[in-house]
């Protein structure tokens, strides 16, 4: 794995060459629709993990929320012990409350049933009602290797400053943080430059833009390339 970890978002196991072989460091399996995903089949996970010589985080959501209740809590549990038996290196979760808060009870119980698992925190991030209050709370939450934000639930096109002023506050937000959510090649230098080391890609890595479109090797080799090479330039 390079300096700078590069994530691409997949949906089956025909996404995974285009990772795999444009030099993706992890993939982050979702089921249903990219734009409100849900968690996948164990089966599902099971044959991504198959054909992928990266590491596979899954996700585990079950509703089109960002809570979660009792019950479900559960349920996730069972899942991700599923994914793992299945072959994930790791999952992705993250819940927040009714006051737009992080869940960081929920989050730190799946973590803690979880022990030694590596896990992100995933877009719902971007829905926290303070930012500055949200990072802070989950910067000791165990287990955590990544939280992925854009900044704003618009994307890094509206969220984007903001996210760099955080990043080159606080050397640990920049640790953590997975820039990601509509992230252009124009922002990568800037957010290196504070420290930033985790990368995502989603629609960015398929042709034309549409998750319509498998993931394709060209398009997650030039981004690559630009992180490798800007990296050099600091």
């Amino acid at each position: 794995m390079g300096e700078v970890l590069l994530e691409v978002t997949v949906l089956h196991q025909r996404d995974v060459p285009g990772a795999c072989e444009g030099g993706a460091d992890r993939l982050h399996l979702v089921a249903g629709s990219p734009d409100d995903p849900t968690s996948p089949e164990p089966a599902l996970v099971s044959a991504v993990a198959r054909a992928s010589d990266v590491p596979v985080f899954v996700l585990l959501r079950l509703n089109d929320s960002w809570t979660t209740t009792g019950g479900e809590l559960a349920r996730l549990l069972g899942l991700a012990h599923d994914y793992l038996g299945a072959g994930a290196a790791g999952l992705s979760w993250g819940f927040l409350d009714s006051r737009l808060e992080v869940d960081t009870e929920v989050c730190a119980h799946l973590a803690e049933r979880l022990p030694g698992v590596p896990w992100t925190f995933h877009e719902a991030f971007d829905h926290v009602l303070e930012p500055g209050r949200s990072w802070q709370q989950v910067l000791d939450l165990p287990g955590l290797v990544g939280v992925r934000s854009a900044g704003s639930p618009r994307g890094m096109g509206v969220g984007g400053e903001d996210l760099l002023a955080t990043a080159q506050s606080d050397p640990d937000v920049a640790r953590l943080l997975m820039a990601g959510g509509g992230l252009l090649a124009e922002d990568v230098p800037w957010l290196l430059r504070a420290g930033v080391r985790q990368f995502h890609l989603d629609l960015q890595a398929r042709p034309g833009a549409t998750y319509k479109s498998y993931v394709d090797a060209g398009h997650v080799r030039s981004w690559r390339r630009l992180l490798d090479d800007s990296l050099q330039r600091i």
